[in-house]
């Protein structure tokens, strides 16, 4: 746990009680601060409660003896509309803030030159994160992991001299984090995403350059530049004075990171030095797994990680739950698992890194269903459609070979079946839904968990990869 002492002696209200919020609870009341617990859930407030927190409706507090306000990121700061707790803080000329905010007060005062790498971005978050703290792990830097990605921040160690934090950041906890000011800061790439949240996709793009824009002196903004937003976010962050390095793996750069075949190369004109080799890793499939690795390595470089250490940590990466996720192999056939395919956009990167592919799809839709998708029918061999999308996602793939599966239970042993009878060198069933998994399952994760265990009880189990 890290003690916030910026509050020692102030009272501060925490609304949302939640993982992070009950660990702000937690770390303020370790730092000195008065803490009033409050959520809209009379669950969670019992839970504050039990865990010796005075809790209370702000409704009935006295604002003006409260120094600040920190708010969960799920509740909503300024789209549609701010939260009734956002308002009465505003009105009382109180600061609404984030757990990460709180962090790097604390590391200014702990250890203001501890490493603290931020990753941001629509897509490939968590997989760039994990990988960093896996790369700087295995070169055995004392390496904390946290944010958005699990373990709420404040639950991490402390920050100290050498210590590294790794934090996954949304837009959600950027927009809380007014002095945000890592000594890595990394903005992966913009797309539309959480509109409802933030208005436009010009507003969610302002909130996101914030992260590489806010990067303490002397250290390093590394930013996506293959989306137009992003493109125009490192040219300003530049203009700014800041030290930024471009990354791209869709064309050449006179200056920046990216790719030639499957080799990361760093260019500065005619200078040319190979960073990391990606060939061959089945957790870092793909063309958006190159982007994800190539943020990686650079920060391991920036951070002092030798060439060789960080090829051997590349190589060594497990990948994350649920994303292309690969089981093992029942006979020939390779099983995936890309539960955390909630969309067409995040189904379209699993479904371009591989050729053969009977594909497990549908669930709760999303607008658009699987039209944009259409560039890779020609790699389905057949699909097996579950949930509420299935009839339309029928409709949509027309005379793509197809069958209404129903659920999981029935998809999955029917493609393996249909895989291994093919014929074909290297079949891959491939879950990855385009959809959300609320019709069947209360979250991916439980989709993709109960994914694994059918795979694991087919006959003859799975082998490794």
């Amino acid at each position: 746990m890290i003690p916030i002492t910026s509050f020692a002696d102030k009272t501060v209200a925490v609304f949302g009680l939640g993982g992070s919020g009950l660990a702000s609870c937690h770390a303020l009341k370790a730092g000195g601060a008065r803490v009033i617990a409050s959520d809209d859930s009379a669950a969670k407030l019992a839970e504050a409660a039990g865990a010796g927190f005075v809790t209370a409706d702000l409704r009935n507090v006295a604002w003006n003896e409260i120094a600040a306000l920190v708010l969960t990121p799920g509740v909503p700061f300024t789209h549609p509309e701010p939260h009734w707790t956002v308002l009465a803080a505003r009105a009382a000329g109180v600061e609404v803030i984030g757990d990460i905010e709180l962090f790097c007060r604390e590391r200014r005062r702990l250890a203001p030159d501890a490493p603290f790498v931020a990753i941001t971005g629509t897509n490939g978050k968590s997989t760039t994160t994990a990988l960093i703290a896996h790369l700087m792990r295995a070169a055995g830097f004392d390496t904390q992991m946290g944010g958005n990605i699990g373990t709420a921040i404040l639950s991490l160690a402390p920050p100290a001299p050498g210590r590294v934090h790794v934090v996954e950041m949304s837009s959600f906890q950027i927009d809380l984090t007014p002095s945000l000011d890592p000594s890595v800061g990394i903005l992966l790439n913009v797309t539309e995403d959480h509109l409802d949240r933030h208005g436009s996709i010009d507003h969610y793009a302002a909130v996101k350059e914030r992260l590489v824009a806010g990067v303490q002196r002397g250290g390093t903004a590394l930013v996506g530049v293959d989306d137009d937003f992003c493109a125009a976010i490192a040219d300003r962050v530049e203009r700014a004075g800041q030290n930024v390095i471009r990354i791209s793996v869709k064309r050449p750069l006179a200056r920046g990171v990216c790719l030639d075949g499957d080799t990361i190369v760093r260019v500065d004109g005619e200078a040319r030095e190979a960073v990391a080799d990606i060939g061959n890793i089945g957790a870092l499939r793909g063309r958006h797994n190159a982007q994800n690795a190539a943020f990686a390595a650079l920060t391991a470089r920036v951070l002092g990680v030798a060439p060789e250490v960080l090829q051997q940590g590349l190589r060594s990466f497990p990948g994350l739950a649920h994303r292309m996720e690969q089981l093992g192999r029942n006979g020939r056939v390779l099983i995936v698992n890309d539960s955390k395919a909630t969309n067409a956009d995040a189904a379209a990167r699993a479904l371009s890194s591989f050729g053969d592919i009977f594909w497990i799809a549908g669930g709760k839709p999303k607008t658009g269903g699987i039209e944009s998708l259409r560039e890779f029918f020609p790699r389905i061999r057949k699909a097996y459609l579950i949930g509420e999308a299935a009839q339309d996602f029928a409709a949509t793939l027309g005379d793509v070979p197809h069958e209404i599966s129903g659920t999981l239970e029935q998809a999955l042993p029917t493609a393996v079946r249909d895989a291994e009878a093919s014929g074909l060198a290297e079949p891959v069933v491939l879950l990855s839904p385009a959809c959300a998994s609320f019709d069947q399952f209360p979250n991916f994760e439980k989709r993709g968990d109960r994914f694994r265990e059918i795979a694991r009880a087919l006959p003859g189990g799975l082998t490794a990869v």
